[in-house]
């Protein structure tokens, strides 16, 4: 522990094969993400990007509540910051936390997976809990979507429910440039209760909802072309 910590410090001083850069990339980012996840479960965490320039390390969070991210003056992601440069022995003002709003709660994934947790750590009846999650999800835009439950749902024996609305796609790239899976644990008196929610993306040319790729099996049907009087080309 100590020495993967170590090389993460080191990492921009010495030189490193890029084998174990990639490495170390990889597991500082999932032990953050980690990190503020069981951090900021209640105020909608989405996910996080880390962005390094030379000057310093810059990680910016995606929640749907940024002000109780940000905290009151701005307290919270200061102390945040303190912790990330502490646990990963960052040298003093070389990373910076920043909160970022997500555009469309409905399309994340993330966001909705915590809610139903919420909903189902709250006493909520299973089935309308994810009902309720797949209708606000196919009402924000959604191509379609897809809840599982997984575990003692009702009496003593384990099962899997499946709650789904939309189109969806399962295999190959397109599900790959599409799809917006989370997975969750929710523990509850009955015992460990698995949930997953799977969000099918609207094509977005702008980008900013969906993918700007369309699927590879969108036919695009032009308009024919007004034909000219062969008088006029004489």
């Amino acid at each position: 522990e100590e020495s993967r910590v170590g090389a993460l410090a080191a990492m921009a001083t010495t030189q490193m094969s890029k084998k174990r850069k990639f490495v170390a990339d990889g597991v500082f980012y999932a032990e953050l993400n980690e990190m503020l996840m069981r951090e900021l479960a209640e105020d909608g965490y989405s996910g996080v990007e880390v962005r390094v320039t030379p000057m310093r390390t810059e990680i910016i969070i995606r929640a749907t509540r940024t002000q109780s991210v940000l905290g009151e003056k701005g307290r919270r992601i200061r102390e945040l910051t303190g912790l990330v440069q502490k646990r990963w022995q960052f040298a003093e003002g070389s990373v910076e936390l920043y909160a970022e709003k997500v555009a469309n709660r409905g399309l994340c994934a993330v966001a909705q997976c915590e809610s139903l947790r919420y909903k189902l750590i709250g006493g909520l009846a299973v089935r309308r809990a994810a009902y309720g999650v797949v209708r606000f999800i196919m009402e924000s835009g959604a191509k379609g979507a897809e809840v599982v439950i997984a575990g003692k749902v009702r009496g003593a024996r384990a099962k899997g429910m499946k709650f789904g609305d939309g189109y969806f796609i399962r295999t190959g790239h397109p599900h790959t440039m599409y799809v917006d899976n989370a997975i969750r644990h929710v523990s509850m008196r009955q015992g460990m209760i698995g949930i997953r929610v799977s969000i099918m993306l609207p094509h977005d040319p702008t980008g900013k909802m969906g993918p700007k790729k369309p699927l590879p099996d969108k036919v695009t049907v032009l308009e024919p072309k007004e034909d000219l009087d062969p008088a006029s080309y004489m």
